[in-house]
């Protein structure tokens, strides 16, 4: 399938696996998109760089502990950090990269809800692009599927010599329909207020990963229940939630709305942008002044120097 029949590939003899590139393929188009995003909150590409370095990292960690902790397998200390034997959730992802995003935000003094709204699509095209990994790494796929007349794909996928739902591709799909959902309403400011471009990636991706989750033969349990799928749902509560305390808090005037924000903003870039083209004109108005002040006492040094020269031919 696609082309390739093994789980890695050879790069100057060392050994890839389709999944870790893929993954780390996901992350730097998320970041770059993100990059391309900034200014639509008034966000510089520089914030998002360091951003990552607060995401990424603790997306990792958080993507490997939420395995562990939720996985049938027994793990020694030394084999949780052993990423490349497999293991990694994604919702743990979203955990780990929330946190760090928290941490960004107290740190640097940023918008919470501004940042989140850029990070949201880059989050779902990342998680889009990374479900395709799962088809190389055998792993994420659905129930058994019985019924010859189902088994082709993408509907199902051959997995361990048994035909199983696709599952891992109708979650890439939903995710790059949501992505591209979430970067129109980002870029043509389709949205009245910051956060509700991150609350509906919760809305969209909660609902689809709960539907798909329902379907999957190789989930994460806690007793009866599919981890994953109630998470899910509780990040579709906390959307719905979200996204009703935020206009609540715009029409009592609690926060103001983007266009407020924005209108803001531009006054303040304007403002910004006259004192600097005054401050320009004061410095060039100040190197003028200098320079006539040059010249003047050019001037009188010349002449003084002719009347000293002229008094010196008189004495002679």
């Amino acid at each position: 399938m696609f082309g390739f029949y093994d789980s890695y590939f050879l790069l100057f003899g060392l050994r890839i696996t389709y999944y870790g590139f893929i993954i780390a393929m996901a992350m730097a188009l998320g970041v770059f998109v993100a990059c391309k995003n900034a200014k639509f909150r008034n966000l510089k590409s520089d914030d998002i760089l360091i951003l990552a370095c607060y995401i990424l990292p603790l997306a990792i960690i958080g993507a490997r502990i939420y395995y562990v902790i939720f996985s049938d397998n027994s793990y020694t200390f030394g084999e949780i950090f052993r990423i490349w034997d497999g293991g990694m959730a994604i919702l743990g992802g979203v955990i780990g990269g929330a946190i760090g995003a928290v941490l960004y935000c107290l740190i640097h003094k940023k918008n919470l809800l501004d940042v989140g709204d850029i990070v949201a699509p880059s989050l779902i095209l990342g998680q889009a692009i990374g479900r395709i990994g799962c088809y190389f790494a055998g792993c994420c796929y659905g129930v058994e599927v019985t019924d010859p007349t189902l088994q082709w794909f993408p509907l199902s996928t051959m997995i361990g010599g048994h035909w199983h739902y696709s599952t891992f591709f109708y979650e890439s799909i939903w995710n790059f329909c949501g992505f591209i959902v979430l970067l129109l309403l980002l870029r043509k400011n389709k949205v009245r207020n910051s956060g509700e471009v991150i609350a509906l990636y919760f809305l969209i991706y909660g609902a689809g990963r709960a539907w798909i989750e329902g379907m999957r033969g190789d989930s994460l349990y806690i007793g009866s229940l599919k981890v994953s799928q109630v998470l899910s749902i509780i990040l579709v509560i906390i959307a719905i939630a979200m996204i009703v305390v935020i206009e609540v808090l715009q029409k009592k005037g609690k926060i103001k709305s983007l266009h407020e924000l924005q209108s803001a903003y531009s006054n303040n870039l304007l403002t910004e942008l006259e004192n600097q083209k005054q401050a320009r004109l004061e410095k060039k108005n100040a190197r003028l002044q200098q320079r006539e002040q040059k010249k003047e006492l050019k001037k009188r040094e010349n002449l003084e120097g002719e009347k000293q020269t002229k008094n010196d031919k008189e004495k002679e």
